[in-house]
């Protein structure tokens, strides 16, 4: 078997075999097939695409290129959430506690910032002392006694996809739904929890640009996951404008304990709810509108909040965060634009969000680079909203007032304003499932 014979089949639209799939993915996590042999034939999936047959081959292959945890000794059906990444996502610090709190148990490893969007554990690594690795053992005791644990991924689970993203980032390969699909699911199925809910996204703060190209990778997901065995769901939503009014890995915890305090209505806390009373459902505990009135009481109970609070605590962090946000990393600078002229916000280009805030310091440019913690950006006002000559439109906050200047231009040309209210986009536009 020769690895350009193979990148010639796929160029050609000529199936690989799950053989042949299983020794390109074995034969350069081994180091055995360079990276520009991989890096050619990432570039023909890029461009011709892969079967259904073939994606769910490389997904199960990237699966067992590593560890695959047993969540048994939970002694409860587990359930798992992903986001497809966004500007301004934390719902995963916001609907992991919820569900637990409603009895679900959610085992959850989640990433790093990719480009300009978020990561989960950056996020969560903000917090004074938070530990995102720890023992296989612990990691199961958490779950079965709180409800929840997030950890980073390790290396010893997938590192086919570990490898094989690092190259596609360098290689502009990342677009690509069988490539997406494989590094997403080979992840979750290895992780083990019996049901995993998907966020994808759709927008200028996304990965996918449209709807279509958001339901085309949710429906490929979903199959290739419920063919491994998994009960699989995937949610739809928008991410046209930046979730919620925060920006930025202390910022965007700030604002997911405001939204479990009860002290932050809106659009974020909606989804919030929404995407926990699917993985309530995941996990058998009733229909969506009986789960969905569980996670909201369990916001205004003040029950989810103590749930993130037990977390952070047996994960070693600060969970006095969860009274006194201002034990966050705090930035040096800030500065404050305000409207020039009354109207309606019209729009606000998430992505340009994004690469202001990762110039601020927020993300990383390259896997090297350090993070900025609370650096990041602070919306006043969201689509749709009123506002009059002199209003607050965002606050940015960087190290420096240089940083803080060059991302207050970027932003504020990314806001736009009219005379007329925008009509309303549905946050969740469709949900798919097996």
């Amino acid at each position: 078997m020769q690895t350009y014979d193979l990148i010639q089949k796929t160029r050609r639209l000529i199936p690989l075999t799950e053989a042949e799939i299983r020794f390109l993915v074995e034969g350069f996590t081994a180091g055995e097939i360079p990276d520009e042999m991989m890096a050619a034939w990432l570039m023909a999936v890029c461009c011709q695409g892969l079967t259904e047959a073939e994606t769910t081959a490389l997904t199960l292959t990237m699966r067992d290129s590593g560890d695959c945890l047993d969540l048994s000794a939970i002694g409860a059906p587990t359930v798992d959430k992903h986001s497809t990444g966004g500007i301004g996502d934390k719902t995963t610090l916001i609907c992991t506690p919820i569900a637990a709190a409603c009895g679900a148990h959610v085992a959850k490893m989640s990433g790093r910032g990719l480009g300009f969007t978020g990561g989960t554990i950056d996020k969560l690594e903000s917090i004074p002392g938070f530990s995102v690795t720890m023992p296989q053992e612990q990691f199961l005791a958490q779950v079965r006694d709180i409800g929840c644990a997030v950890i980073s991924q390790s290396g010893h689970i997938c590192p086919a996809d570990k490898k094989m993203y690092a190259l596609r980032d360098r290689t502009a390969t990342v677009d690509s739904i069988p490539l997406i699909c494989a590094s997403i699911l080979s992840k979750k199925l290895a992780l083990g929890a019996d049901g995993i809910l998907l966020d994808v996204k759709y927008g200028s703060g996304a990965f996918m640009k449209t709807p279509e190209q958001a339901v085309l990778l949710a429906e490929t997901m979903v199959r290739v996951g419920t063919q491994a065995g998994r009960r699989v769901r995937a949610v739809i939503t928008d991410m046209n404008a930046p979730l919620g009014n925060c920006v930025g890995n202390a910022l965007e915890v700030e604002e997911a304990v405001q939204v479990l305090r009860g002290e932050a209505p809106g659009a974020l806390c909606d989804l919030s709810c929404a995407l926990a009373a699917q993985m309530l459902t995941l996990s058998g505990m009733g229909d969506v509108v009986a789960c969905r009135q569980m996670a909201e009481e369990a916001v205004a109970s003040g029950a989810a909040l103590e749930k993130l609070r037990a977390m952070i605590a047996a994960q070693g962090g600060d969970a006095s965060v969860c009274d006194d946000v201002r034990r966050l990393p705090q930035a040096a600078e800030q500065m404050t634009v305000t409207a020039d002229r009354a109207g309606y916000i019209a729009g606000i280009v998430s992505e340009e969000i994004g690469l202001a805030c990762l110039g601020l310091g927020a993300g990383r440019a390259s896997g090297l680079d350090a993070i900025d913690y609370g650096a990041g950006v602070r919306l006043h006002c969201a689509v749709g909203d009123a506002v009059n000559s002199g209003d607050p439109l965002f606050t940015v906050y960087g190290s420096t007032p240089a940083r803080c200047e060059a991302a207050a231009a970027r932003i504020r040309a990314a806001v736009s304003l009219t005379d007329t209210a925008p009509a309303p986009i549905p946050m969740i536009h469709k949900i798919v499932d097996a």
